[in-house]
């Protein structure tokens, strides 16, 4: 720390000798022609004689992130938002104003024009005849500016992270290409896309704990939501037949490589389908933005990223394939493949007696289903590396989903799994108002005996099904964890811009 400050009153000291030479440090506007990507694709295959024949010129700024001082010339490696270029300062060329290159660093931001050249290593470079500073930078870049490679330090400061590291930068690119292939994938198939709410009265559409705010003019506490579901299904009520949603959600719940408590999700509801049409749907949108992030359907996972750490799971597997059908299979044949004695099934207390002969955490979960399915995530869910669709949960885990009919104390409800992550959730739609009702109301109990994630009372969202929500099916698909499978990426952090943390000690 004490070598960072001496660094930083050197470049204080620099800075005052700007201002002293009557240049603003901080300077304005400047009119930017050309960004370094298109200086590469247009002329980097140019030879030496080509460009000395055109003079091509070019106008750019961007930040120096290398400086070599030969005496009576220099040279600098200046990278924008497109890419890195070598530039060339001469003494000869610049006359009183290459003196000011002494006052510059690493970290500046500079505005320069001049015309390209190769030199004799031949290397595509600007010859400089004007620059001006329009950014000091105060603060040295970590490491001699190597890069940044503390995992912590990465994430607190992801703005010093993408100066430095160029595929940190191309990795956040390549996920905002992914949220527009997915509005393109939404769009050309008819859906519209709408905005609801993030501020609930009640949090509703999944079992979660929620954030609470306080809205001083209305004298009541307001809920961050947890998921947009209610407020979509009454835009089915209301007419809309093929809807989505990309945006934040809120839970108050841990921090892991899997958890953010903000994070984005994409929602999506088609009237008068089922949960069997969504899995076909998705069948033809996850293996398309495999295509457009990953370039084809079968991408490394795991050991294949050999400079993070990995599970188990991960380490046994180096692709996974997506391509369609993926297999179909019920929750409990799940559980029944992983070697679960079927008697658990039908038998609340053998569930118990089978989860802490297992020592699985089963403390605050009541019911049957709700035993059986902790039993699901420590047994079968990190098996499930290939694609895979969990069918037909116990009733009791899905609070808004359809009953199946020929068994109705499971919902016509999957999940599905990859990388032994669950990406997406999806049901049939409950649109009976007795029985949402009646489920609401079981959650309610749920909450007196103490879980706190079960689901409030919701009076709007049964007055709403009164009016009559036509036969539909909805699906959420966590944004974050499946660009972190599209990419390889071992943690959520790595795929969120600002990721929460602890405060700094």
């Amino acid at each position: 720390m004490d070598e960072v400050n001496e660094l930083m009153q050197e470049r204080i000291k620099k800075l005052i000798k700007l201002r002293n030479a009557g240049i603003d440090p901080y300077g304005g506007p400047f009119t930017v022609k050309d960004k370094i990507s298109d200086i590469l694709k247009k002329y980097g295959g140019l030879s030496k004689e080509e460009l000395t024949e055109n003079r091509e010129s070019s106008v750019i700024a961007s930040g120096i992130i290398a400086f070599r001082d030969c005496g009576k010339a220099a040279f600098a490696d200046i990278l924008d938002a497109t890419g890195k270029i070598q530039v060339y300062f001469k003494k000869d060329i610049l006359g009183n104003d290459y003196g000011m290159l002494k006052n510059l660093d690493v970290g500046d931001i500079v505005g320069l024009s001049g015309h390209l050249f190769r030199t004799k290593t031949n290397e595509l470079t600007i010859e400089v005849k004007e620059f001006v500073v329009l950014c000091k930078s105060l603060r040295p870049l970590p490491e001699k500016w190597h890069g940044l490679r503390d995992v912590e330090t990465r994430y607190r400061q992801r703005y010093v992270d993408l100066i430095v590291n160029p595929h940190v930068r191309e990795l956040f690119i390549k996920r905002s290409k992914m949220i527009k292939a997915i509005r393109t994938f939404f769009d050309e198939r008819g859906f519209l896309e709408v905005e609801t709410p993030m501020m609930h009265h009640i949090p509703g559409g999944a079992t979660a704990r929620p954030f609470v705010t306080h809205h001083i003019a209305l004298g009541l506490d307001l809920y961050l939501r947890v998921a947009p579901e209610l407020y979509l299904k009454k835009l089915l009520v209301g007419g809309f037949e093929k809807i989505y949603e990309v945006n934040k959600n809120f839970r108050n719940e841990g921090i892991s490589t899997k958890h953010n408590p903000e994070f984005t999700m994409l929602e999506f509801y088609i009237a008068y389908v089922n949960y069997n049409y969504l899995m076909t749907f998705t069948e033809e949108l996850i293996p398309y933005l495999c295509k457009e992030i990953g370039g084809g359907l079968k991408l490394p996972y795991g050991k294949a990223n050999a400079v993070h750490e990995v599970n188990t799971a991960q380490s046994q597997e180096e692709v996974i394939d997506f391509t369609p059908p993926w297999p179909r299979v019920s929750m409990l044949d799940a559980l029944q493949q992983q070697g679960v004695d079927p008697a658990v099934f039908k038998d609340v207390e053998k569930a118990k007696e089978y989860a802490i002969k297992n020592s699985i955490d089963i403390s605050n979960k009541f019911s049957h289903g709700e035993i059986l399915d902790e039993i699901f995530k420590e047994k079968v869910e990190p098996e499930l590396i290939q694609p895979v669709f969990i069918m037909d949960y116990p009733v009791e885990l899905s609070p808004l989903a359809k009953r199946k009919k020929e068994n109705p104390e499971f919902v016509e409800r999957f999940e599905l799994f990859i990388g032994g992550r669950e990406i997406a959730n999806a049901f049939s739609e409950l649109n009976d108002p007795a029985d949402q009702k009646q489920r609401f109301l079981q959650q309610v109990e749920a909450r007196k005996r103490g879980d706190e994630e079960a689901h409030l009372m919701d009076d709007d969202f049964i007055r709403s099904l009164e009016y009559g929500m036509p036969p539909a099916a909805g699906e959420g698909i966590g944004i974050d964890r499946l660009f972190m499978l599209l990419t390889n990426s071992p943690s959520i952090r790595d795929v969120i811009l600002f990721p929460q943390l602890k405060p700094e000690q």
